[in-house]
């Protein structure tokens, strides 16, 4: 598979440490996160914000996203609106947050992640479907061009609702470390694929490295 499977008991608490980790070895002295949504996510977010509070200088950490929906920011279905409850408001600070706008086009959002140059940490989830990030089974974001960093993307099965703003498989690859989180046992047949070397979306992601933290009703047999 893809990356490194670390098969544990809490995930959250792995999460926050391998931040935490990455933080402390960075090699500029900025900080660079883009972050996920979703249930998994928001515990993960808030497991950060308690383990974090005192061992990350937030005013160094640079706060992306990797996927948004199209969605008002104050919806309960938008992932800024999660990263922000869960995480930033709790922490108090960050050094700059840099939320993606479906109604600024995805090229604006292209030039910031190509003003970064890497991220540090990428954190990613993984769909019942296997995608990750808004890159759904069969949809137009699968092929974007190696050039392309950033696409706006629609999931064409329907399963997935609003229009969606994406890092693409490029843009995730400028990552020195991917972090997928995953929960629960609707997720094991999904773990399974990419652990078995199914072309679903997640097993595409490269990275510097690749690591899944994955808790024990969804590792894969």
């Amino acid at each position: 598979m893809n990356g490194e499977l670390v098969v544990v008991d809490d995930v959250p608490g792995e999460f926050a440490e391998r931040v935490i980790e990455s933080f402390h070895g960075r090699p500029e002295e900025g900080f660079s996160i883009a972050l996920s949504g979703g249930g998994t996510a928001r515990r993960c977010y808030e497991r950060l914000a308690v383990d974090g509070a005192q061992q990350l200088d937030w005013w160094l950490v640079d706060v992306y996203w990797g996927d948004e929906r199209c969605v008002p920011p104050d919806s309960p279905d938008s992932n800024e609106r999660l990263g922000r409850e869960a995480l930033l408001e709790r922490v108090g600070a960050a050094n700059a947050v840099y939320p993606m706008r479906c109604d600024e086009g995805a090229d604006a959002y292209q030039l910031r992640v190509s003003e970064v140059g890497r991220f540090d940490v990428v954190h990613l989830g993984l769909g019942a479907d296997g995608h990750t990030a808004s890159l759904f089974p069969g949809s137009d974001g699968l092929d974007a061009d190696p050039g392309r960093l950033v696409v706006l993307n629609v999931d064409p099965s329907g399963a997935n609702p609003h229009d969606r703003m994406t890092l693409t498989f490029s843009g995730i690859s400028r990552a020195r470390l991917v972090v997928f989180t995953v929960m629960g046992s609707d997720k094991q047949e999904a773990m399974q694929r990419v652990a078995d070397g199914e072309d679903v979306p997640a097993a595409r992601v490269r990275a510097d490295r690749v690591v899944w933290l994955v808790d024990g009703e969804a590792a894969p047999r």
